[in-house]
C-alpha cells in the first residue's frame, strides 16, 4: 500500500509545507547580542526547512506561507525557490513586514543563548482561510504543518483547524508538535496542539515536549496512551533515538493513505536498501505496532532545526516506501546532518549515503558517530572509489 493523496491539481506535488519562515541573522562570532557587531544573513521556519530539505532530496514540494512586499520577502521566496521549491503560492502582504530574528552563536541549550523574534504582526501572521490559497495547499500527497503556525493568530489558528478537520480526499497530514512555549499568549496551547495533534495521521513529538506541554513523564509509550489517534505517531528522544507507534487496525479513509506497517502483505521496501532484518521488526502490542531506532552518535554543533530535518527524513523515507525502521534511521541521518552545522537548515546526505548508512546491521550502526563535515567526506570517499 502507498500514501495516496489528492493530487487532483495538475501542479499536483509530493509534499506541501505551509507556515511562517523569517529572515535569520547569525552572529559572525560567539558573544551576546549586544556585543555582536556583524550578523550573516539565512532563512529559518520550521515548514521551509523541511520543504527545503525534502526538494535538496529530489521531492517535489510546494511552500505555502504569506510575506511581506518588502526586500525580506523577496529574499525568503528566492531562497527557499532556489533549493527547488516551488513558492507559486506564497502571499504577499503590502501592509505586513516579514518577520525577522537574531540568535547567537552558541547553541540553544545553553544559558547564555539569546534569541530576539520581530515576528508580531507578521504577514504570515495574518494567514487565514479566507487569503490563503486551499487548493494548492490541499494538492500535495502529503500537508505538512507545526504547532508554531496555530500560536500565530487566530486566524492562523482557525486555517489549522480548517486543514485538520476529517475530510474527504484530504492528503495524509503530517503534523509536528513543535511546542514554543513563549509564542502562546491567550489561549491555552497545550490544549490546542492536542486537539490538532489528534487531528492529523503523522505526528512528531519530542519526548521533552510531550512533559512540557502535557506533563507527560511516562516515556513514548505514555505520550501514545495520551495521544492514541495518529495512525502513526514519532516520539522523538533526543540524543537515544525515536520510537514510531503504527496503528494496526484496518479501515479505509485516511488510514488507507499509509503505507501498512512493515512486515504487512502490502509493504514494498525499495530495492536500493535491505529488508529490515529480523531483530529491527516492529514489536505488536494489541492494535499497534511499536518501532525503535537508536541514534547515531553525533558531534553537535548546534541544536537548531534538528527536528525539522527529522521529519524531512521520515518523509522522504515514507514517500519512497521504506520499511518504517528505515524510515527512523532516514531521520535520523538528516538530523545529523543539521546538528554538525552551525545554521537552522544543512543539505540532507545523498540519498546513496543514505540508503547505505541505513542498510548497515545493528552493531555498525551503533558504532557510527558522525561529526562536522560528515556528509562531504563520505561523498568524497565516495567519489574516490568510483574514480579510476
Amino acid at each position: 500500500m502507498t500514501i495516496t493523496g489528492p493530487c487532483n491539481a495538475p501542479d499536483g506535488v509530493d509534499v506541501v509545507a505551509l507556515g511562517e519562515s523569517m529572515v535569520t541573522f547569525l552572529p559572525t562570532r560567539p558573544g551576546r547580542l549586544a556585543d555582536v557587531p556583524s550578523f550573516e544573513r539565512g532563512i529559518g521556519g520550521a515548514e521551509s526547512n523541511v520543504a527545503c530539505g525534502l526538494a535538496a532530496a529530489g521531492h517535489s514540494v510546494r511552500w505555502v506561507s504569506r510575506v511581506g512586499a518588502d526586500g525580506f520577502g523577496d529574499h525568503l521566496v528566492e531562497a527557499i525557490g532556489a533549493y527547488g521549491v516551488d513558492v507559486s503560492a506564497v502571499g504577499r502582504d503590502s501592509a505586513r513586514p516579514t518577520g525577522v530574528y537574531f540568535r547567537t552563536a552558541g547553541d540553544r541549550a545553553t544559558d547564555a543563548h539569546e534569541v530576539a523574534y520581530y515576528r508580531a504582526g507578521s504577514a504570515a501572521s495574518a494567514m487565514s482561510v479566507e487569503n490563503v490559497d486551499l487548493r494548492a495547499v490541499r494538492s500535495g500527497r502529503v500537508l505538512h504543518l507545526s504547532g508554531i503556525t496555530a500560536a500565530l493568530s487566530e486566524d492562523c489558528l482557525g486555517l489549522m483547524r480548517e486543514l485538520t478537520a476529517p475530510r474527504a480526499g484530504r492528503p495524509l497530514v503530517s503534523f509536528d508538535v513543535n511546542h514554543r512555549s513563549g509564542l502562546w499568549r491567550d489561549v491555552d496551547g497545550p490544549r490546542v496542539l492536542l486537539e490538532l495533534a489528534r487531528g492529523a495521521d503523522l505526528v512528531f513529538v519530542g519526548e521533552d515536549e510531550a512533559e512540557e506541554a502535557w506533563g507527560i513523564t511516562g516515556g513514548p509509550d505514555a505520550v501514545r496512551d495520551a495521544l492514541p489517534e495518529p495512525h502513526v505517531l514519532v516520539v522523538k528522544q533526543g540524543g537515544v533515538g525515536a520510537t514510531a507507534f503504527v496503528s494496526s487496525a484496518g479501515g479505509g479513509g485516511l488510514v488507507a493513505q499509509f503505507p501498512p506497517p512493515l512486515g504487512s502483505a502490502g509493504d514494498r521496501p525499495s530495492q536500493a536498501v535491505h529488508s529490515a532484518a529480523p531483530s529491527r521488526l516492529p514489536q505488536a502490542a494489541g492494535n499497534r505496532s511499536t518501532t525503535f531506532e537508536p541514534a547515531p552518535a553525533v558531534d553537535v554543533v548546534a541544536s537548531t532545526g534538528a527536528g525539522d530535518a527529522f521529519a524531512a527524513g521520515f518523509l522522504s523515507a515514507t514517500l519512497r516506501e521504506l520499511p518504517l525502521p528505515d524510515r527512523l534511521r532516514h531521520g535520523h541521518l538528516w538530523a545529523a546532518a543539521t546538528l554538525t552545522a552551525p545554521g537552522d537548515l544543512a543539505a540532507p546526505p545523498a540519498r546513496d549515503t543514505t540508503d547505505r548508512l541505513t542498510a548497515l546491521d545493528d552493531a555498525a550502526w551503533e558504532k557510527l558517530r558522525l561529526g562536522p563535515g560528515w556528509t562531504q567526506a563520505i561523498e568524497r570517499a565516495d567519489e574516490e572509489v568510483r574514480t579510476p
